[in-house]
């Protein structure tokens, strides 16, 4: 195990105890195999799934392993062809089992930090879904909350408008410049400092740099 990896474990378990406290199930996982065989476990025949815009799921193969899975109905917004297709199924995900994401940032505190275009994922997050499964690298932790933000504005957020085509300042000088764009992904800014549902949301923190 490298001094990372190390690290890593370390800091996952302190987060996890404080996530505790705050209603939130959370897991450390070295490999994003592992995190996956977790996730899949959760879930239970039949069940209805869905998930929210991110990379991570992506890199780790979740969302492709989801849409190959026989044993669940999947809402996903990948099918949708018009624009009222693609607003029926965000609605249709608030209804949902389960739901998947990651976050744009972690506190050391235990404390989910996430910034929202539209706002279906952190809708979610928040109210809907029985249970919210989060799964995110530990690339993604922060000190506090301040410093979450600032990951989020100019590390996550300028990565997402260039992969979008986004035309906001950040994608062209890759530092926040708190826009009021009309491309701007930055409309909904959303702290989670505890469940009030215990055990609702599940955290599945990953030993790996994963997402942006």
């Amino acid at each position: 195990m490298t001094p990372k990896q190390m690290h890593y474990e370390t800091l996952a378990g302190t987060i996890i105890e404080k996530m505790k406290k705050r209603n939130m199930d959370a897991c450390y996982c070295t490999t994003v195999e592992e995190a996956e065989k977790l996730a899949f476990s959760y879930l239970k025949p039949n069940c209805t799934v869905s998930f929210g815009g991110s990379m991570t799921l992506e890199d780790i193969g979740m969302l492709t392993a989801l849409r190959h899975d026989p044993n669940i109905r999947l809402i996903d917004r990948a099918t949708a062809k018009t624009p009222e297709e693609t607003k029926q199924l965000y609605h249709d995900a608030l209804s949902a089992d389960f739901y998947f994401m990651s976050a744009n940032a972690i506190t050391a505190n235990g404390e989910l930090v996430n910034i929202d275009g539209t706002g279906n994922r952190v809708a979610a997050l928040i109210y809907g879904p029985e249970q919210v499964i989060v799964m995110a690298g530990m690339n993604k932790v922060a000190a506090n909350v301040e410093e979450a933000l600032s990951r989020v504005h100019n590390t996550a957020t300028p990565m997402n408008c260039k992969r979008l085509g986004k035309h906001t300042p950040c994608a062209s000088t890759g530092v926040c410049s708190d826009c009021l764009s009309p491309d701007c992904i930055c409309n909904q800014v959303v702290i989670t400092r505890r469940s009030g549902i215990p055990g609702r949301i599940k955290v599945i923190l990953i030993g790996e740099e994963l997402g942006y």
